[in-house]
């Protein structure tokens, strides 16, 4: 009777065939360790997916924002300013950012203020593919959560830029997309007057209102203390997006307010 041959494995074959299983079960688990949920409540007015630009509240409470994507020179004075009227904020923070500060990113969140996502590289996100429009956030969360430990859930669009796709894919990722209707303008650099001029005397302000500003312009630091006391003795109570916004049970309305079903 001829004799049937079993084939032959080597001792260092089935190792590599081992070691290469274990990696791909590694990478999988990565993947999902840094995943946030999908959120499912629906953003749709029409056919248009949106944004929170601001809230319908009855509570006397407005966010004010920073956008983080250039210049560290004036974190500190701001974290500084900011206890000192014992006040949380948001900062939405690039990927590059919080490569090249990563220090400051963990003083952000010891602080106790709300981490927010800017994105990676900080392109205009509608101009993106579904993948790389997920991976522009995924990147930036990776990193916030290994340094921190912290689940990001907010997400602001570089140059305020989104269509259906972008709003759609932030959700995806679990994320709730956060505008403005109170623009500072501070990035124009009119001065600590113009900022706080702006924001105190904005048309769109209220209860519910998001404001935008950013770390690394030139004279936010300065303008701070000074629009903090005047938005308090307006009698508004400043509070991080992650307690102004609803997270569940809401619907949008045409100009981008978030609004609860329960009211």
């Amino acid at each position: 009777m001829k004799k049937v041959q079993k084939p032959h494995y080597s001792i260092r074959k089935i190792a590599f065939a081992l070691f290469a299983a274990l990696l791909v079960v590694s990478c999988v688990a990565d993947a999902v360790r840094y995943l946030p949920g999908t959120i499912t409540v629906s953003s749709t007015v029409g056919e248009r997916e949106l944004p929170i630009y601001c809230v319908d509240t009855e509570k006397p409470q407005i966010a004010l924002t920073f956008d983080a994507a250039w210049g560290n020179e004036d974190t500190q004075t701001i974290l500084d300013i900011l206890a000192a009227h014992n006040v949380k904020v948001t900062f939405f923070m690039t990927g590059g950012w919080v490569d090249n500060y990563p220090e400051d990113v963990k003083k952000i969140y010891e602080a106790g203020h709300d981490l927010g996502n800017h994105s990676e590289n900080h392109k205009n996100m509608s101009k993106l593919s579904d993948g790389e429009c997920q991976q522009e956030l995924l990147s930036v969360h990776s990193k916030v959560k290994a340094l921190t430990g912290y689940e990001m859930s907010l997400f602001r669009p570089p140059f305020g830029d989104y269509d259906n796709d972008v709003i759609t894919n932030a959700k995806q990722c679990g994320y709730y997309s956060i505008q403005w209707d109170v623009d500072s303008l501070d990035w124009k650099d009119y001065g600590v007057d113009s900022i706080i001029e702006t924001v105190t005397k904005n048309q769109n302000l209220g209860k519910g209102s998001i404001i935008l500003c950013h770390n690394g312009a030139k004279y936010t630091a300065q303008a701070l203390d000074s629009l903090i006391t005047i938005l308090q003795e307006k009698g508004y109570e400043l509070v991080p997006v992650s307690q102004l916004i609803y997270k569940e049970n809401y619907h949008m309305d045409h100009e981008g307010r978030q609004v609860s079903e329960n009211r």
